[in-house]
């Protein structure tokens, strides 16, 4: 059962299914002295997609 469980994290990470969980302890770890509060799951995921696609994205 570990070795499921362990595989299943192993793919969520490689995925990127985590992100959000990865984003809440960075998050928890770094800004929670300050008086703010950490964007929701739909926050996170809208601003990683415009993240990733706004702007020009080549070479030439």
């Amino acid at each position: 059962m570990r070795f499921l469980q362990r595989a299943w994290r192993i793919l969520r990470a490689l995925s990127g299914d985590d992100a959000y969980e990865r984003y809440l302890t960075h998050w928890r770890a770094r800004h929670a002295a300050e008086e703010a509060i950490p964007m929701t799951r739909a926050e996170f995921f809208k601003a990683e997609v415009e993240r990733k696609w706004s702007g020009v994205r080549r070479c030439c």
